[in-house]
């Protein structure tokens, strides 16, 4: 048995005292811990991809034993070492290589880790983050609405009214996922004076089982059913001190806005692996026809190993703010959407009439990287905020 340090701080025993194996305290290497992540989505999550894709089921019990390994938690800071966004990229790439559902929820849950640690408020920093961290508590992010606000793409959905202690949430959201009846995400409304917009916006922990809040059903997907996503309606939802994420939320977005982005990559490049790993499978019967395809899979690997090495440098500072910074993470999210949506097409043509079966795990590669195309910020919404910054940053 292998004790992390902090565990040391509650025996009774001073180290040099405990047996050999319990004093071993050297951390698994990466590669390890990986290896261990790899084994979940390879075993007990493989064995669920078809219910999760097909008949909605919300893998919960996967979901904790990511959350126990720290799949969903690499990136955030602990008192014996700090965030790894990389790792946390190659975590959430090794699920998404076997069901991008469960690597989008994932993301959702690694970056409402992001938004309780990031907080500042110790109400949400302690206990709450500590339950986050082990699965017992599971959110999701509502921050589509916002994300495209800030892009002027549509208008903030929720309205936040000043009362003596806290402010009063109405409004409806229409898609947030990793949600059950006990979970929360991270939301944020618009302050208001009377009918008016106040100028600054509120950010906070939302509960799924408090009262104001209801959950309803959302239609049918072409693929991530089992994504635990539901539309939020809120009718006077109270939100005291002790939920507060941030206010005003603006400049706590703009501090995070490129490790929301950058995490998304992980999901990108796990699909895209997923994808090449279909081609390979039937190069040995079908390579001699296949070589006249585009795209083949050593060119796709090239690619995405090029990508995820440009990745791995921005991750180095997820929360350098500069607008040149942020461009080049829209950039590197833009190019994982597209080169998924190249090697999942590439992988249908390359299994032929077997990957046109509805069982087949390429067709659902195929509607898995449309999601990756249009999950916000989809490729439109990253082009038009790369120009509108570029704009910016060279002026006419």
């Amino acid at each position: 048995m292998v004790l992390p340090p902090y565990f040391l701080k509650d025996l009774a025993m001073h180290p040099a005292d405990l047996p050999r194996e319990v004093t071993d305290l050297s951390a698994p290497s990466p590669g390890d811990w990986l290896a261990s992540v790899r084994a979940i989505a390879q075993g007990p999550l493989a064995e669920q991809v078809v219910a999760i894709d097909r008949d909605g089921h919300y893998p919960l019990a996967v979901l904790q034993q990511l959350a126990r390994a720290g799949a969903m938690s690499a990136h955030l800071d602990t008192p014996e070492k700090p965030g790894d966004y990389f790792l946390a990229i190659q975590a959430m790439a090794e699920v998404s290589r076997v069901c991008g559902a469960t690597g989008f929820m994932m993301w959702c849950q690694a970056v409402c880790g992001l938004y309780l640690q990031q907080s500042g408020n110790p109400a949400l920093m302690g206990e709450v983050l500590a339950r986050h961290l082990s699965g017992e508590g599971m959110g999701g992010t509502a921050l589509s609405n916002p994300m495209k606000s800030y892009a002027q793409i549509e208008s903030l959905l929720l309205r936040a009214r000043k009362v003596p202690t806290g402010y009063l949430v109405s409004g409806t959201l229409p898609w947030v996922s990793n949600l059950q009846p006990d979970h929360y995400c991270g939301a944020i409304a618009a302050v208001m004076e009377g009918e008016q917009e106040a100028g600054s916006e509120l950010m906070f922990l939302l509960r799924c089982n408090a009262p104001g809040v209801e959950l309803r059903e959302c239609p049918s997907f072409s693929a991530m059913e089992g994504t635990g996503t539901y539309a939020l309606k809120l009718d006077n939802y109270f939100v005291g001190d002790d939920e507060r994420i941030a206010s005003p939320a603006k400049p706590y977005i703009a501090r995070i806005r490129a490790a929301f982005v950058m995490l998304q990559c992980g999901m990108a490049v796990g699909v895209t692996q997923g994808a090449i790993d279909a081609m390979w499978e039937v190069e040995a019967q079908l390579g001699h026809v296949n070589q006249f395809l585009e795209d083949r899979p050593h060119a796709l690997q090239a690619e995405l190993d090029a990508l995820t090495e440009r990745v791995r440098v921005l991750a180095l500072t997820p929360f350098e703010t500069s607008t040149d910074f942020f461009i080049d993470v829209l950039d590197a999210r833009a190019h994982g959407a597209e080169l998924c949506l190249r090697a999942a097409q590439s992988a249908l043509l390359h299994q032929g009439a077997r990957g046109y079966l509805m069982s087949s795990a390429v067709q659902r590669r195929v509607r898995e990287s449309h999601f990756v195309a249009i999950v916000t910020p989809a490729i439109k919404h990253l082009r038009k905020e790369m120009t509108r910054l570029s704009a910016e940053v060279m002026p006419a």
